[in-house]
């Protein structure tokens, strides 16, 4: 039965800054982005004084401005980190670290206890008060350069399936076909696939009920840690995403790498990839000569200039680790199974390669039968967004 994964751990960030500078726009944007996303945001950003002299925030649950007594910003930090912890908040912002410092003090276990259970606390210090945070956060915290990138990585890769599934609607489901390696689900604008890594016998029996679903219940099932109702919410997110009036480039987007003149690396083969890169190396569960077993990944793709990736690693989770290893390379997502979403961009995907579906009822037809994923072009194109 469906139990989500528990959000993973972060450190607490600082954002490091200039002494005659400020970052607070930067934690504003970064804050909006993510509660666009449909994350649940806490805390607040200072705005500067006002001519009165009194404390301009901005209170970023609610995106409404606040004007205090500088006295009174203390209370206001503490008073949001409780409120953060007892909503379970997926963001808490304080955005000057001493006054973080000065309220965690008379909320100590109540702050360590909710870092412990994965509620990302993010603030900012000037460059040469860095020993305070140091000594505050410890190993515990982590130092983050003045840049949207770089706040993006401190929020993990992790994280991507509950955006992905944050972003899907309360459409119906048309319906849901299951074969022995595939499953699609078909929502009223789009089709979606995924691959199961296992035959679902138990999933099997409980499809009719989950095809009364929302797509947006359907696409929690990403948090699953069983790997066939995974693979089920993966489906759902495609099916919400993958639309078939979605504005996309012909061809998964791999050839956008042919050019490359460093090492470029595939994890997971797919059909045509030695004619679009012949020489690049290949990462497979089960290499064949010339090939490299996953535990190369760690060798291999630190330092390349590209990293192109099924997007089977999307459902057995190898997809966060592997962009850890390729930060700075250029990466491609790949295969029937990927979203195409720019929600992905911001985590270091920078081409999305999947299927657009046009013909549902054939393709359902298909997957039932035992259809192999070169098949599947018959049913639709196999697109790309993204690319430079």
């Amino acid at each position: 039965m469906f139990e989500p994964a528990k959000a993973p751990w972060i450190r607490p960030g600082v954002v490091v800054h200039e002494p005659a500078s400020t970052v607070d726009d930067l934690l504003t944007a970064f804050a909006r982005d993510v509660r666009s996303r449909g994350f649940t945001v806490a805390g607040y950003v200072r705005q500067g004084e006002s001519e009165s002299g009194q404390a301009m925030l901005l209170d970023l649950a609610k995106d409404e401005a606040l004007t205090i007594a500088p006295a009174s910003e203390d209370d206001a930090a503490a008073s949001r980190l409780r409120k953060a912890m007892r909503d379970d908040a997926d963001l808490v912002v304080i955005s000057h670290f001493a006054a973080v410092e000065r309220a965690a003090k008379g909320l100590r276990a109540a702050v360590v206890e909710g870092v412990s259970q994965g509620m990302p606390v993010l603030s900012s210090i000037s460059g040469g008060a860095i020993q305070t945070w140091l000594e505050f956060a410890g190993l515990d915290g982590t130092l983050i350069p003045p840049n949207l990138p770089a706040l993006w990585r401190w929020w993990g890769p992790e994280r991507l399936y509950p955006d992905l599934a944050l972003g899907v609607a309360e459409d119906e489901v048309v319906q849901i076909a299951c074969g022995q390696r595939w499953i699609m689900v078909e929502g009223p604008h789009g089709s979606g696939l995924a691959y199961l890594p296992r035959y679902p016998k138990e999933l099997l029996p409980r499809l009719p009920a989950l095809a009364k679903q929302s797509l947006r219940q359907l696409a929690q099932m990403s948090l699953s840690w069983d790997p066939t109702e995974m693979a089920l919410g993966i489906a759902a997110i495609n099916a919400h995403y993958n639309r078939r009036d979605l504005a996309v480039a012909p061809g998964n987007g791999a050839q956008l790498f042919a050019q490359e003149e460093g090492r470029v690396v595939a994890v997971g083969a797919f059909p045509g990839l030695s004619t679009v890169l012949p020489h690049c190396a290949v990462i497979e569960t089960d290499p064949r000569p010339g090939e490299y077993p996953t535990v190369a990944m760690d060798s291999l793709i630190p330092g390349c200039a590209a990293v192109v990736v099924n997007s089977s690693t999307l459902i057995n989770r190898n997809l966060p680790r592997i962009l850890r290893l390729s930060h700075g390379s250029r990466l491609a997502l790949v295969g029937p199974s990927t979203p195409m979403t720019p929600r992905l961009h911001a985590y270091g995907v920078e081409i999305l390669g999947g299927l657009q579906v046009t013909d549902p009822k054939g393709l359902a037809a298909a997957v039932k039968a035992g259809a192999h994923p070169k098949d599947f072009g018959r049913y639709g194109q196999f697109v790309h967004l993204g690319g430079r």
